[in-house]
């Protein structure tokens, strides 16, 4: 009897002794293996559909020096070994079983940095996003309308509707999320910036703004010039005098034009030709920032009527034609 007491008591001590080696091993750093600790945060990849042992087995395979038998048993005492999230994570430093867990239980994945840039064209985002390796191409081979049907906005033209900015999306994301995310927040800063439009404006409607605004963005070479050249076209909007602007002409030209824009395309007619057509083009020509929102609806007060670059990235503003021709030829026809 007393030897089976003896017995139990040392089985009692050695699971205890096991309970308190394990509750100190959950909150102990995982160590990497060496061949992986050049690597700051290996990344590993758990595919929707896979079981905690496989789970398991996808973190030791990224390089954490711990048998996979005893994570997979962490992940099933757990009882959350049902809630792990598929996606792409990383073994961050200090990172420890329990905290391992949490994040795949939390689905707190890598993120990426897209960034989409001022003054693209629609075109060009489209190139960026098939780039790129860190998102999942489900647009191929649709047509432009077809993309925006996807995005739920049929019969909207894309041209300007994606606000630039730089945005954090988890690994194989797919390429229509971040369209729809970039959309939403450029109706977020259409409507901010619309609802600060100056009483004066010759702007009838949001529209107009985001037209107007993309203009400015391609037309602006200094930012502290933006708010003048958008109190140009505000003032030639407003006495019906034509836009004038080669961005529009070269986006009407689309793949024809070859970086040279000759006299006959400024009198060539057609919807994006500003300089035969009184008014704002049909649509955005590029995607413009929250500056170049906010530059068309509340532009800086100036007679200006015409602006010349001057070869250094800024312009000079002319309230006169005589002015603006001088200015012509100094920082053009001279250079």
């Amino acid at each position: 009897m007393r030897t089976l007491l003896a017995l139990l008591l040392a089985a009692a001590l050695a699971l205890a002794v096991i309970a308190v080696g394990a509750w100190w091993w959950l909150d102990q750093p995982l160590r990497l293996r060496p061949d992986v600790s050049s690597e700051p945060e290996p990344e590993f990849t758990i595919e929707r559909g896979s079981s905690a042992r496989q789970a398991a087995s996808q973190v030791v395979r990224a390089g954490a020096d711990v048998p996979d038998l005893w994570l997979h048993a962490w992940f099933r005492v757990s009882g959350q070994a049902r809630s792990i999230q598929a996606g792409t994570y990383a073994l961050t430093p200090g990172l420890t079983p329990r905290t391992l867990l949490d994040r795949l239980v939390r689905g707190e994945q890598v993120l990426r940095n897209i960034t989409l840039i001022e003054g693209w064209t629609f075109s060009d985002m489209l190139k960026a996003l098939e780039a790129s390796e860190n998102l999942r191409q489900d647009l191929n081979g649709l047509s432009p309308g077809q993309i925006m049907e996807r995005l739920g906005r049929p019969g909207i033209h894309p041209e300007g509707r994606f606000y630039p900015d730089t945005y954090r999306v988890a690994r194989h994301t797919p390429v229509s999320v971040v369209l729809q995310q970039a959309a939403q927040a450029m109706d977020r800063q259409l409507a901010q910036a619309w609802s600060q439009k100056h009483p004066d404006s010759p702007l009838r409607s949001p529209e107009e703004a985001l037209i107007l605004a993309s203009i400015i963005e391609k037309e602006t070479g200094s930012p502290e010039d933006r708010a003048l050249i958008g109190g140009v076209f505000s003032n030639r909007l407003r006495i019906g005098m034509r836009l004038q602007t080669d961005p529009t002409v070269i986006y009407g030209l689309g793949v024809r034009f070859d970086g040279n824009l000759r006299k006959i395309h400024l009198q060539t007619d057609g919807p994006y030709n500003t300089y035969t057509r009184a008014g704002l083009p049909p649509t955005p020509i590029a995607m413009p920032g929250q500056a170049s929102l906010m530059a068309a609806v509340r532009p800086a007060s100036t007679r200006a009527l015409y602006f010349v670059a001057r070869g250094d990235g800024s312009s000079h503003f002319s309230e006169t034609l005589d002015e603006h021709n001088a200015a012509v030829r100094r920082y053009i026809l001279n250079r």
